[in-house]
């Protein structure tokens, strides 16, 4: 068992359109200096995980149940319309929504994009895992058209975030930008991007691409409050 590293405030992200909503929180954890993530995906998820709860029990999640997606570049959605248990891997998918309070939604990339859907009005929300594959897929309509149907979402309501992920010049595809006129096409009323290429900072964040597939991943996480 690997223990707990300390995890540097530089570390974790906070997005300001995310920060003004007060009814949820969110953190995208980077890349956590001292942990040896030159490995496989599953064990050096293991090797980042006491990290990674540490950040959520520092946002006042460690009580809450935690669900993630198994991401396998697909376009499913899973919805959690009802409490948890205990943390649950959803098989299958590559997104969440929800409307639960005691939930924390978690999405791992590392050039992929992890996309944030908050509604403030029906105080529902969402993760969604969107690379190449997923993006030509179109999973972020899916998932805002799920949100609409499972818990009456309008998508004008909606504040949609795009996390780092891989960028042109250093990959062939600009999905961000095709994430970015998908939500907007779907009628988004508030779509931000941070513009950061995990690629080219390698202090700060896991690159699948630039690490040649032996590396870790960073977190992206949303609850409400």
């Amino acid at each position: 068992m690997w223990s707990e590293v300390a995890v540097p405030a530089s570390a974790v992200e906070f997005f300001p359109a995310l920060s003004e909503l007060d009814f949820s929180r969110h953190a995208f954890i980077g890349r956590i200096p001292g942990i040896d993530v030159a490995t496989e995906r599953e064990e050096a998820l293991l090797r980042l995980d006491a990290s990674h709860a540490a950040v959520r029990a520092e946002l006042g999640l460690a009580g809450n149940s935690f669900a993630t997606a198994e991401q396998i570049h697909g376009n499913q959605i899973a919805v959690i319309d009802r409490p948890l248990a205990s943390d649950r891997c959803f098989e299958g998918t590559d997104g969440l929504i929800t409307d639960q309070p005691g939930i924390s939604l978690g999405i791992y990339v590392a050039d992929c994009c992890a996309v944030f859907l908050v509604d403030p009005v029906r105080r529902c929300f969402g993760l969604v895992h969107s690379g190449r594959k997923g993006t030509e897929l179109a999973i972020v309509p899916r998932a805002i058209g799920k949100m609409s149907e499972q818990f009456a979402s309008r998508p004008g309501d909606l504040v949609v975030q795009l996390s780092p992920a891989i960028r042109p010049p250093h990959y062939e595809v600009d999905f961000t930008a095709e994430i970015v006129r998908q939500a907007q096409a779907a009628g988004v009323g508030q779509v931000h991007d941070c513009g950061v290429s995990t690629s080219c900072d390698l202090s700060r964040y896991y690159s699948y691409r630039a690490e040649k597939g032996r590396t870790g991943r960073m977190l992206a996480t949303l609850a409400l409050r």
